[in-house]
């Protein structure tokens, strides 16, 4: 009898989830609901993403940063799902590749995208003047190379003439297309412009790998070339970009004692940008630090062939990427993010009260010197460090 009880007491922690038993989906079926009823497989994890976003990413002292690869912007997934999420207060910084927020502009110039097929004659596409992003579809000349023509008008501007990282790039090319979204009355439809006026930072880890980083290559060639390089002075720093991320996760965990959280939508560069933030700290600068406190990873790709760009849960978690004690705290689903991305922000926004905005670009020069001051107090080779620099320079 003994024996019984200890084997059922065994059983329960197995068999304690909630019953598989849904409910049918009828006219009157909401989001919600919907998701809330998704028991297993990709489902499962599609509502458990939604109900860590709900219950964790929801609360004020959780520093939430959103990671964005693959040609999602085109897609018309910033006005749809990225700007709500930003708005609602659950988007506090974000990692994006410069393709995202290039094909972001078309939306505030107002240069449209169209849907299409994705069996298209692509010789006759070229031959018209067509380009196509799968099944979408935009004039050559009238959004692509207009898009140039503007962005290149943009970065001769005064405001960029200097050294910078993509995080007050982005700022300044934010507040020029907000500019654009009220003059012309389009509403809210650029994620840059969204990021602008909520003072979210963006950052693009590789910005020579797009059409913004062509334009910029271009003007400084034709300055070159022209004799003209005092004039045109933007610099892309990408280590100014490594230490104002790492400055949000330091500020959030160090000084005020909250927690952090990524979502990451897709995988690529932009991910592993988000996530090394935390390698820099523990690693290079020698802060005491876990890992970040919250994780939902929205991908198609695979771990064992290393397509799944910075590693699954489990496998960041030996990086110090995630802390190995929260790992019941994440969230890996496997689906298209077209798909999943919409969904989990209609349910956020349908489940939870906005958070107030934390406006970190305002920040950013406290969260700079609060990371100076920690490097300098951390780390024991800083002295062994300016030594050998001193004697470099001698």
């Amino acid at each position: 009898m003994a024996e019984d009880k200890a084997d059922r007491a065994g059983k329960t922690k197995y068999l304690c989830g909630k019953r598989i038993l849904p409910a049918s989906i009828s006219k009157a079926t909401g989001i919600v609901e919907l998701i809330d009823g998704m028991d297993a497989y990709n489902g499962g994890r599609l509502r458990a993403a939604c109900h860590l976003l709900r219950d964790k990413y929801s609360r004020q002292d959780v520093t939430v940063g959103l990671s964005l690869a693959g040609a999602l912007t085109p897609a018309g997934l910033g006005p749809s799902a990225i700007i709500p999420l930003m708005n609602h207060g659950f988007v506090d910084w974000l990692s994006a590749t410069g393709a995202n927020m290039y094909h972001d502009m078309h939306f505030a110039f107002d240069l449209p995208m169209h849907r299409g097929s994705h069996t298209a004659d692509d010789a006759d596409l070229r031959a018209k003047g067509v380009t196509r992003i799968y099944d979408i579809l935009f004039d050559y000349e009238d959004v692509l190379m207009e898009t140039d023509r503007r962005l290149r008008r943009i970065l001769v501007r005064p405001e960029f003439q200097k050294e910078m990282g993509t995080r007050e790039f982005y700022h300044h090319l934010g507040k020029i297309l907000n500019e654009h979204e009220q003059k012309n009355g389009l509403g809210q439809v650029s994620v840059l412009a969204a990021a602008y006026r909520n003072a979210i930072p963006v950052f693009t880890s590789s910005p020579g790998d797009s059409t913004i980083g062509m334009d910029l290559a271009g003007i400084e060639l034709l300055a070159e070339a022209a004799g003209l390089q005092h004039l045109f002075r933007l610099k892309i720093n990408p280590s100014i970009d490594v230490n104002d991320s790492t400055a949000i996760i330091l500020n959030a965990k160090r000084y005020e004692n909250g927690k952090t959280g990524v979502i990451l939508i897709g995988g690529g560069s932009p991910k592993n940008f988000m996530l090394q933030t935390e390698p820099q700290i523990q690693e290079v600068l020698m802060i005491p630090e876990a890992g970040q406190d919250y994780d939902i990873n929205i991908t198609d790709a695979r771990p064992d062939t290393g397509g799944l760009s910075g590693a699954s849960p489990s496998e960041a978690a030996s990086w110090g990427k995630i802390d190995p004690a929260k790992l019941d705290e994440t969230v890996t689903a496997y689906l298209d993010v077209t798909v999943a991305l919409p969904m989990m922000v209609a349910y956020v926004i349908q489940t939870t009260r906005p958070k107030k905005q934390k406006r970190l670009c305002d920040r950013a020069g406290e969260l700079h010197q609060k990371l100076i001051e920690s490097y300098l107090e951390n780390n024991t080779e800083v002295e062994q460090l300016k030594e050998l620099m001193k004697k470099l320079t001698a």
